[in-house]
């Protein structure tokens, strides 16, 4: 993946920088939460290199990339000039706001996102050591043992301190005050302090907790802590806010949360860990079974954010997590299902893409390739792996097996389960949990996709002008993005007339809401974009009339948009537009290029075959 790429595509197509409010990103998704979603093109993004696809849910417009997600971000960030995960709107209407669970399910995703790889990480460590520890590989009085279960458990240990950070970020306060709350909460002396009796703050008795690897806490304490710094800040005088700010909100919220706050949030944690296991433990089948069945379709609309919490406070208060246990057989029953498309299908593009979604899936947990590259377009195999997930979790859940660390469900991740009920049972239903679904979709089939007709690719096939005007290199185009190549190659035209003809005979692949950029695909596999003017997006479709629509089939010269050039140059944007191959792995160059006066038909530029492409 050409990281750059790809994440310049997203961010036109989401509608550019301006249009993003925020933008964190998950272990596969980026999350966007966009000022106008009616600018974003959700099938313009899809056709991006590296994106797998599109989703809607909680309050945020999601693109789902993969393993490799962090390095798109990196390069959105890149763009937009910082860390556009610290920026929230400000100017959204109360009215625009997204509902209060879509609201709860975007704040969970921004608090945990960042930490989820880590804590999957040192979950996995600490599910080693304890086997460790059980085959005898390890003797746990030694000093060896103690530096590993350091590594392994400083993470959960001083989870306050860590989600005070990103809690932070989130609510808007500072960040070192966040933190320092959250460390006095796990003080040596204040953790000792647990469980004690006649423990008073100035002669008020305090009902002491613990707050080792807590999570509400500090989420509750942050929160107050972001009005209570705007309050101050607003009364205080400059002179004295900036010392008198953060000893003042150390010395309420933390008193606060030893009084009201840990009391009343331990109560509540060990309500919803007694729920838990009041589920587990008199109908497990049924709670494995929903927890197993489900889990894919909590993914796809991106709620189960609110569920990683209930683990994390389950872990917290019993040592070990019941609820992720049943994850496993979701995860490995969208994988088997994948097996099965792979031995049925008599595609070859659907077996080169089934062979590493399954490896994916298997191995690290990663089912989005396989759920919305294979089985949910193809809608059996989805079904059946909710069947085979729903089985497995059910005898899981029925065998008394736990997860004794917070671990990302994979087959990498499985000595979690180990230590927990019968490693027979839990083999058993790993194995049903693969087997069912792949035996479903080879009995019940599903509708096989036929493979496009090869591309019929030449050497030099020819693009012409989409517009009357002046041809220029793409380095005079005010737009990095597109000067440097990134999204591929081409020329641009300064326009003198107002009217955009299509440059080759093909298909309308894509076409932008706001009217300022059109997808074609030529007969020939050439893959056009040509973006009318920059920033253009900005004017929200003023200007613009188009008068095609996708899938559309187009002849070379046909009208595709109309657009006033005198009313976008009057409004402050550069007309310069871009025309570029993007589908450079198949037409990585182009010869020929026009310079200077250009009517709309005149000859353009070649569209270079590869090797590989020309030879099809």
């Amino acid at each position: 993946m050409d990281y750059g790429k790809t994440a310049a595509g997203v961010l036109a197509g989401v509608g550019g920088g301006d249009n993003v409010a925020s933008v964190v990103h998950c272990a596969t998704r980026l999350r966007f939460e966009l000022k106008d979603t009616a600018k974003a093109d959700p099938d313009a993004i899809r056709s991006i290199p590296g994106v797998i696809t599109t989703a809607e849910a909680g309050g945020q417009f999601q693109v789902v990339i993969g393993n490799e997600v962090p390095e798109v971000y990196a390069e959105i960030a890149k763009t937009t000039g910082g860390a556009p995960g610290e920026r929230r709107s400000k100017q959204r209407d109360d009215a625009a706001k997204p509902n209060v669970f879509n609201r709860f399910i975007a704040m969970i995703s921004a608090l945990f996102s960042p930490l989820l790889w880590v804590l999957a990480a040192a979950g996995l460590l600490k599910a080693l050591l304890s086997a460790s520890v059980a085959f005898g590989w390890i003797d746990s009085t030694t000093t060896t043992y103690a530096m590993l279960n350091a590594i392994s458990d400083g993470f959960f240990y001083f989870l306050p301190v860590i989600l005070a950070v990103t809690a932070a970020k989130y609510f808007e306060a500072n960040q070192m005050t966040s933190m320092a709350m959250a460390a006095a909460l796990v003080y040596p002396a204040i953790v000792a302090l647990d469980g004690q009796p006649d423990v008073s703050f100035f002669g008020i008795p305090v009902v002491m907790v613990s707050y080792v690897s807590s999570v509400i806490p500090v989420i509750i304490m942050v929160w107050l802590q972001s009005h209570v710094e705007r309050f101050l800040y607003a009364k205080l005088h400059s002179s004295i806010r900036r010392l008198f700010t953060p000893m003042i909100v150390l010395l309420l919220l933390v008193s606060l949360t030893f009084l009201v706050i840990g009391p009343l949030a331990n109560a509540v944690s060990s309500g919803l860990a007694a729920g838990i296991g009041w589920l587990f433990d008199y109908v497990p089948a049924l709670g494995g079974a929903i927890t197993g069945g489900l889990w894919q379709v909590f993914v796809i609309f991106g709620v189960h954010w609110g569920i990683i919490p209930l683990m994390i406070v389950e872990f917290q208060e019993n040592g070990n997590v019941a609820l992720l246990a049943p994850i496993f057989a979701a995860v490995l029953a969208q994988a088997g299902a994948v097996l099965g498309v792979l031995v049925r299908t008599r595609s070859k593009q659907l077996r080169a893409l089934s062979a590493p979604a399954a490896i994916s899936a298997f191995l690290a947990g990663v089912t989005e390739p396989a759920i919305y590259g294979i089985n949910l377009p193809l809608k059996r195999p989805f079904a059946f792996g909710i069947v085979g997930g729903a089985v497995g979790g059910a005898i899981i859940a029925a065998g008394g097996i736990t997860a004794n660390a917070f671990v990302l469900a994979s087959g990498l991740s499985l000595p979690v389960l180990f230590g927990s009920g019968s490693v027979w049972v839990l083999l058993t239903a790993l194995a049903v949990s693969i087997v069912v679904p792949f035996v479903l979709v080879l009995v019940f089939g599903f509708t096989d996709r036929v493979d496009d007709a090869p591309v019929t690719a030449s050497p030099d096939l020819q693009v012409v002008s989409p517009l009357d005007g002046t041809a220029v290199p793409l380095s005079q185009v005010p737009d990095a993005a597109f000067a440097d190549g990134s999204l591929g190659q081409g020329i641009a035209i300064v326009p003198t007339g107002g009217t955009l003809f299509a440059p080759v005979a093909g298909e309308v692949v894509a076409v932008f809401p706001t009217g300022h950029a059109i997808g074609i695909r030529s007969e020939d596999g050439v893959e056009i974009l040509i973006h009318i003017g920059i920033n253009t997006v900005e004017l929200g479709g003023e200007h613009f009339s188009v008068t095609t629509e996708k899938g559309a089939t187009v002849a070379a010269g046909d009208v595709l948009v109309e657009f006033d050039t005198a009313a976008i140059a009057a409004a402050g944007y550069d007309l310069t537009t871009p025309i570029i191959v993007t589908n450079d792995d198949a037409f990585p160059t182009i010869g020929s290029p026009a310079s200077g006066a250009i009517r709309h038909g005149d000859p353009l530029y070649l569209a270079i075959a590869s090797e590989a492409a020309a030879a099809r």
